[in-house]
């Protein structure tokens, strides 16, 4: 599976590139402790990667789907172009959040 954000390829080792959701949790976790940040963008790449092979997880509302990152307070909301063979992700969302906030 191709993975893609916005219309524009997200290269497998560098998954935060123009994911601000993501850059912003990677600097926050940063602030609070030194490296916690990287291990956030770790496990996010671990996750992309997991969605690369297999994503066809639950649909949570209409056609996206979302993959909860272990250890962190965040999912990632994506959906499935079954015809292209595409996965889109729509945001890395805090589910800390109001989730009327969620991306739709």
């Amino acid at each position: 599976m191709q993975i893609q954000r916005s219309g524009a390829d997200i290269p497998q080792h560098d998954t935060c590139s123009g994911a601000g959701n993501a850059q912003k949790a990677i600097n926050y976790y940063d602030e609070q402790l030194t490296g916690l940040g990287e291990k956030f963008n770790t496990a996010l790449d671990k996750h992309i990667t997991i969605i690369a092979k297999n994503p066809f997880y639950q649909i949570r509302y209409k056609d996206y789907r979302a993959l909860p990152i272990k250890k962190f307070p965040y999912t990632i909301v994506f959906y499935v172009n079954e015809n292209t063979k595409t996965v889109f992700i729509s945001a890395v969302f805090n589910i800390k959040q109001n989730p009327k906030k969620l991306p739709k």
